[in-house]
Order: C-alpha cells, then structure tokens, then sequence
C-alpha cells in the first residue's frame, strides 16, 4: 500500500521480509554495523522514540512491538496471540499504557472496540497482525482505526499481513503503515502473505 513521505527528522524502513536491511558483506574485515534502539541503523532525532513492528509470519511465528529498546509485545514476553496484537503508549514519556491481542477470528470484537474508543488525545497505538486480523472487524472498529491515521484498516482482510503505528487526534494518514494482501498467486507461505517489518522514529508529544 502506498504510503506519504515522513516528517522531515523521521525515517522509516522495513515493508519486505522480516530479515529487515541487507546484512553486510561476510569475512574478518567486514565490521558489523552498529545497531540502535529497537535494531534501527541509525540513532533517531532528540524528541523522537525509537520503534519497529513486525508481524507474524503465517500462524507460526508471532508478532514483536519494540519501543525505545524495551520489547512491548512478543512471543518471549508471551502476550501475544492469534489476530490484532496492539500497544498503547503515552506520546510524551513513552510509557507503555496497555498491551493486548484480540482475536479476530474467534473473539469478540467489543473486547476491541472497549480499547480503542476511551483513548486520550496524543496516545501512540502499535499494531502487528499475526494470522488473520480482519474477519471480526466491524466498520466502527475500521472507522476507529481510519481516525489514528491509518489507511488500509477500512479495506484490511482475511490472513492479510499489516504493521501501523498511529496516534490518537492525528490529522493526516500516518506514513508508519505497511500492508500486504493474502493472495493466493503471491503468498509467501502456503494460505498466508509475508510477513511485514517496520522500523523508524515518530516523534514525541509535547508536554501540555
């Protein structure tokens, strides 16, 4: 899915396979390149947090949120699950608010909607898909999501693959989305897409 340029200060990588940037040339001369918070390449801007998102891959491997350094949602952490895996923060500290999964195949979708509508202005929300993210989805919860910024959630479908991070009162699309559609002439693994990777800095509220 096409998606705006970001903020001047701000980069953003990722959107293929989950190996993320190519490793360098192997051998003893070959230093490593540094890494940064989160495994960026590069160190983000004062006022920025550091972030990467990745989404499961097919119903196997489960989805990592990371927020400067700290591992938010993962499989070793054991707080993620089968559909939606999404991490509240708050826009000025960076604290983490709330992290939870929400079936979207199996589940109930008041569960989500009870999460994503008492947000406060300036929340930064993570999302990464794992397995299917869309088939509970109902047009409040896509509308709901459409007003963090996102533009694919309104069209989001079955065992997609989709990585967003987005913030409560924002005004334009979020340049932080990736978004693969489960297609049986292109998937990756057999019933599902890639598995998607997204890496950058978004800035900080400011106080008050």
């Amino acid at each position: 899915t096409r998606r705006p340029p970001p903020p001047p200060g701000v980069f953003f990588w990722g959107g293929g396979p989950t190996e993320g940037p190519a490793p360098p040339p192997s051998g003893p001369a070959a230093p490593r390149p540094p890494r940064f918070k989160c495994g960026l390449p590069r160190p983000c801007p004062p006022r920025h947090f550091a972030f990467r998102v990745l989404s499961g891959a097919a119903n196997v491997v489960g989805p990592r949120i990371c927020l400067e350094g700290h591992e938010l949602m993962s499989s070793v952490k054991n707080n993620v699950g089968r559909g939606l895996n999404i991490a509240l923060v708050n826009g000025v500290s960076g604290e983490l608010i709330a992290a939870q999964a929400f079936d979207m195949w199996a589940g109930d979708v008041e569960d989500l909607l009870r999460f994503l509508r008492p947000l406060h202005e300036g929340t930064l929300v993570l999302v990464a898909s794992y397995d299917d993210p869309a088939t509970k989805l109902t047009e409040e919860t896509r509308r709901l999501f459409g007003e963090l910024g996102s533009a694919v959630a309104k069209d989001l479908g079955f065992r997609d693959s989709w990585v967003f991070v987005g913030a409560k009162g924002v005004q334009d699309r979020s340049p932080f989305e990736q978004h693969v559609r489960n297609s049986r002439g292109s998937n990756k693994y057999e019933g599902w897409p890639e598995a998607l990777e997204l890496g950058g800095c978004v800035p900080r509220r400011p106080p008050g």
